[in-house]
C-alpha cells in the first residue's frame, strides 16, 4: 500500500523536483504540497497523512518551523511520522526534534532528497513508529557523547560505535550487517556488547533498537 504523505517546502525548485522524484515510486501518494507552517498543520488536519515530509526552515519565521510542525502533531496527531528535513548537519535542532520521544520522527539532511529509495524507506520508517537519523547527525551526536570523559561511549571498540551509527539510522541486523561487511550473527554479537556497555541490556526490545540509542545519544 503507498505511503500517504504531506511534503512541505518553501523553496519552490526543491518542492518541485522531489515531487517530480515521488511521481516515480508507486511507493509513495504525495497527497499536498504546501509552502510554510500554517499550511502545512492545514493540510495535516484535512488528510491526515500517513508521514509529513517537511524542511526545517520555512515562512513565516525560516527558523525551526519543521521541529514547531512536528511537536504540534505529536500533541494532535501521535500516530503520523514526521521526517524533518535540514540543509545542514544541526546537532542542537536534531535534539530539540527528538526530546519528546524519538518514536515517528526523522532529521535527514537535504542531500538524501535525490535517493529516492532512501528517502522513501526513511518515511515509511517514522510512519511506523521507528527513528531514523541522518548518518552525519549521528556521528556528530556520537562525537559529542565520546568527548565526555564518563560517557560509556568511551568504552566501545571502533567496531561497536559503527554499529551503533548503523542501528541509530533505523537499520536492521541485515541492513548494518550489509552496510558493514559483516555476518548477521556478529552484528548481533556487537549489538549485545554495546548495549552492556550503555546499560540498555534492560530495555524492552523496542528500546534496544533505534529509540533507546537515539535516547542515549540525545542526553548529551
Amino acid at each position: 500500500m503507498a505511503l500517504r504523505v504531506i511534503f512541505a517546502e518553501d523553496n519552490y525548485l526543491v518542492r518541485e523536483g522531489t515531487t517530480a522524484l515521488f511521481r516515480e515510486t508507486e511507493d509513495v501518494e504525495l497527497v499536498e504540497t504546501v509552502g510554510d507552517l500554517p499550511g502545512l498543520l492545514a493540510a495535516v488536519e484535512k488528510h491526515k497523512p500517513d508521514a509529513v515530509l517537511t524542511d526545517i526552515r520555512m515562512p513565516p519565521t525560516h527558523t525551526t518551523e519543521g521541529i514547531d510542525a512536528a511537536n504540534q502533531i505529536r500533541i494532535k496527531y501521535p500516530k503520523i511520522g514526521v521526517l524533518v528535513l535540514s540543509q545542514y548537519v544541526e546537532v542542537d535542532y536534531a535534539h530539540e526534534l527528538l526530546k519528546e520521544g524519538a518514536g515517528g520522527r526523522g532529521y535527514l539532511l537535504k542531500e538524501r532528497i535525490a535517493d529516492i529509495d532512501e528517502l522513501v524507506r526513511a518515511l515509511r520508517e517514522v510512519s511506523e513508529g521507528g527513528s531514523v537519523l541522518d548518518p552525519k547527525v549521528v556521528e556528530s551526536l556520537v562525537a559529542r557523547r565520546q568527548g565526555l570523559a564518563d560517557s560509556p561511549l568511551a568504552r566501545l571498540t571502533e567496531r561497536e560505535r559503527e554499529v551503533l551509527e548503523q542501528m541509530a539510522q533505523g537499520k536492521n541486523n541485515a541492513a548494518v550487517a550489509e552496510a558493514l561487511f559483516l555476518s548477521e550473527r556478529a552484528v548481533e554479537k556487537h549489538i549485545n556488547s554495546l548495549f552492556q556497555k550503555l546499560d540498555l541490556s534492560e530495555e524492552p526490545l523496542v528500546h534496544r533498537r533505534v529509540m533507546a540509542v537515539l535516547k542515549f545519544l540525545r542526553d548529551s
